[in-house]
């Protein structure tokens, strides 16, 4: 382990797998990047923004301004609310069906296109094909969300190619946020090779077809990102709005609860109850695979943001990082019925996926964890917290949102 080391400021270490690197103080690339939002001139930036959108507006109505990936949580809400309120474009809202619908979720998807009244556009794969793809991925990499991110990032840009409307609005760049990978000021647009090497962890969809796999081409070809000659005839691109908007996904939620009654809900793995409440898998079996496979899990990248936006000190974020991070998952007997798998079947193949710098095997069937939050020094799980930061988190529902706790596969929608 002599060889991972730690941001002095966050909770990242050199072993992230979106690359990540120390400068001589100790202070990873991703704080160093966060610096700017304290330093940047938005209202320049955002004056740049308008001069970017302003060619793509449709002049005589015929045809969408943009498309803007969407779903019942994450940032969609406050991506539209720029979109719409703040820039005046006319959206064509876009949604992948990740068949892990939380009824508070599909409330969300369905107010956000009521509240904001923009047409929306929702893709359905054959949920047979979407099973076979999930069993596979989870199979040789340990991922139940390969067909989800390949459907979100996709989806959109397979969009743009057919209704022909270039200019896609992506919400902030995670290997920006998360790492530093690229300044602000470099204006990264979404490309094939990010999505590819860091969404989809290396497989596009034709790489899923092998000898060794029963998946056929019926099952993947909705994945296909269009080809160079169709993107260019259109002019597709991708642009990301946290290049021109200080992002800060706590204040804007609470701004979207205010504004617009976004729901939000409680998670067991982490503190945060603003993100991913349309899924019942993110937080919860993805979560523990991350964390088997990378050492670390999403409150430890929720910590980090905090961190980095002074809400709470580095000893309180590793406090919360491990008082959430080997919680059990819920939802578990939901997946197991939706794939028609048995509760050990599942968990032997989890356990091929266990990352051996990170987890150590003494005897069978035992297993002892030596991740991120085991090496570093500083507080424990029961660190205190400022009162005012742990209420701070607004849960005003739960992810049934008063219905039963099963997926909903296709949601018509209600207010």
């Amino acid at each position: 382990m002599s060889n991972t080391q730690f941001c002095k400021r966050c909770l990242y270490s050199t072993d992230h797998p979106l690359g990540l690197i120390l400068d001589e103080e100790g202070i990873c690339s991703g704080c160093r990047i966060h610096e700017e939002k304290d330093t940047l001139n938005w209202h320049a930036r955002w004056h740049a923004l308008e001069a970017l959108v302003k060619p793509y507006r449709s002049s005589n109505s015929s045809n969408y301004d943009c498309i803007v990936p969407v779903s019942g949580a994450q940032d969609s809400y406050y991506i539209v609310h720029l979109v719409k309120e703040r820039l005046g474009l006319n959206p064509l809202l876009v949604t992948y069906n990740k068949y892990f619908n939380t009824p508070l979720g599909i409330r969300n998807l369905a107010n956000l296109r009521i509240r904001f009244n923009c047409d929306a556009l929702c893709q359905n794969v054959n949920p047979v094909s979407v099973r076979n793809i999930t069993r596979s991925t989870l199979r040789q990499f340990g991922s139940i969300y390969w067909p989800i991110l390949a459907g979100q990032t996709v989806f959109p840009v397979q969009t743009a190619v057919r209704y022909k409307i270039p200019l896609i609005i992506w919400g902030a760049h995670q290997g920006l946020e998360q790492v530093g990978m690229f300044s602000h000021e470099h204006e990264v647009e979404m490309t094939r090779r990010y999505r590819k090497d860091h969404d989809l962890m290396g497989y596009e969809a034709d790489d899923l077809l092998t000898i060794f796999d029963t998946l056929k081409e019926q099952d993947i070809w909705q994945y296909r990102y269009p080809d160079d000659y169709e993107l260019n005839a259109i002019g597709v691109r991708g642009i990301y709005l946290g290049n021109y908007v200080r992002w800060d996904p706590k204040a804007q939620h609470e701004e979207m609860i205010r504004k617009y009654q976004y729901g939000s809900a409680a998670f067991a793995r982490t503190f945060d109850c603003y993100d991913y409440v349309d899924c019942f898998n993110y937080m919860n079996l993805h979560d523990q695979l991350k964390l088997m496979k990378h050492g670390f899990s999403k409150v430890t990248d929720h910590a980090c943001r905090e961190i980095r936006h002074g809400r709470i000190t580095r000893e309180q974020g590793l406090g919360l990082v491990r008082r959430h991070e080997q919680v059990q998952p819920e939802y578990v007997p939901q997946f197991l019925d939706w794939m028609g798998v048995a509760e050990k079947s599942l968990q032997f193949i989890m356990d091929q996926h266990k990352n051996k710098k990170y987890w150590k095997q003494p005897e069978f069937g035992q297993w002892e964890y030596g991740g991120w939050s085991t090496l570093q020094h500083g507080a424990s799980c029961e660190s205190s917290l400022d009162a005012e930061f742990t209420e701070a988190f607004q849960a005003n529902s739960k992810l049934e949102n008063g219905r039963e706790e099963k997926y909903i596969t296709v949601g018509k929608g209600f207010p």
